[in-house]
């Protein structure tokens, strides 16, 4: 891990992959908190990070668990190229690296979808449910006002919502939503 934080730290000043604010905080803030998602991964299946960024949490899990395939997908050409430097230098031959824009990216009938800072869950549910395969799991990493994202998709989608209290952030929250279906 302590790789990745290095690259991270390297390429962060010419492409803004976190906020140049939260580098002196890059483990607790970032790293740690993707750690907890990948502890809370099941052990099985195809993982998709959408809007990838700095690869939090793609590469993340992809360190942490060597069992999954995951793809990194990410519309910014110059986020993509870091992570494919990250794959390559990290040596995670689970890991792919894709540039492509969410809406655009033919469905990818991943078991896993995740999404960090993202975008609000109205704009987030659709690109889950286009990568997501039936029965699949998506895992989104929500701040302090997860629960009004919620309630602001609750008319649109029905789903079977699992919440875990974030071990990095207080109030925030990793979502564990499966059954996901247009109301």
């Amino acid at each position: 891990m302590h790789g990745f934080a290095d690259l991270l730290r390297r390429w962060n000043p010419s492409i803004n992959l976190v906020a140049p604010s939260t580098l002196g905080d890059l483990w607790s803030r970032h790293i740690d908190d993707s750690i907890q998602l990948a502890d809370l991964a099941p052990s099985t299946g195809t993982w998709l990070d959408i809007g990838s960024g700095g690869g939090l949490p793609g590469i993340v899990v992809a360190i942490c668990r060597p069992d999954l395939q995951v793809t990194l997908l990410d519309s910014d050409a110059r986020k993509a190229t870091f992570l494919r430097t990250c794959i390559r230098e990290l040596d995670l031959a689970n890991a792919t690296a894709v540039t492509d824009r969410i809406e655009r990216h033919p469905p990818a009938g991943a078991s896993h979808v995740s999404a960090r800072a993202l975008a609000p869950m109205p704009k987030l549910m659709p690109y889950v449910v286009r990568h997501l395969a039936p029965g699949g799991t998506a895992w989104l990493m929500k701040g302090e006002r997860w629960k009004d994202e919620v309630d602001a998709v609750k008319t649109a989608w029905h789903f079977d919502l699992t919440d875990h209290a974030s071990r990095t952030q207080p109030g925030a929250a990793i979502l564990e939503l499966t059954a996901i279906r247009h109301a």
